[in-house]
């Protein structure tokens, strides 16, 4: 009886370039692999080309493309990812552009910012069932937008502040009573 072949599943990193008409080069799929493997983290262009190369080094040689993924070929496919809304871009209260990858659900994805560490924290799972609330009143102000004719909306809610780590630390200082 002859081999009947296999049909392998579409890799749904492939599947999800080409849906938004982009090229399914290597250095696509490695950068939308990487962010979709870490949705609670946003990355400034540096920390991304960052955790590429550590990742590549890590796999050894030859194993990915990170090591030779240059800051230009980066940025301008971060750009590329943003545009077609596969990724979000947040510019932080200092005026740094982090990405981060855009759930195909998502009308609205809150986060905080700490002033002092400026450690970016996505705020869903702090929320909890407040964040259906939370999309409700984003899609609504969307759908608002969208009647008005504004076009191409993305929705992001920055909450700025001090974050617990940095508050019991400052706490915690030397001197800290005499500042008080």
């Amino acid at each position: 009886m002859p081999a009947v072949p296999r049909l392998c599943p579409p890799d749904p990193i492939d599947a999800l370039l080409s849906a938004h008409g982009l090229r399914r080069t290597g250095a696509a799929r490695l950068v939308l692999g990487w962010l979709l493997a870490h949705p609670e983290t946003s990355y400034t262009h540096a920390q991304l080309q960052a955790a590429l190369q550590e990742s590549s080094a890590a796999d050894g040689p030859g194993a990915g493309e990170g090591g030779t993924l240059d800051r230009v070929t980066l940025y301008r496919l971060i750009d590329r990812l943003t545009q077609v809304s596969l990724l979000l871009c947040r510019v932080d209260a200092n005026r740094v552009r982090r990405y981060q990858a855009m759930p195909a659900s998502v009308q609205a994805m809150p986060h905080f910012e700490c002033q002092s560490c400026h450690r970016d924290s996505p705020l869903a799972g702090a929320l909890q069932g407040n964040a259906f609330d939370l999309e409700v009143a984003a899609q609504n102000a969307l759908l608002a937008l969208q009647a008005l004719g504004y076009q191409g909306l993305s929705l992001d809610l920055a909450v700025r502040g001090v974050c617990a780590d940095c508050a019991s630390a400052a706490l915690s200082a030397p001197g800290a009573e005499l500042a008080s």
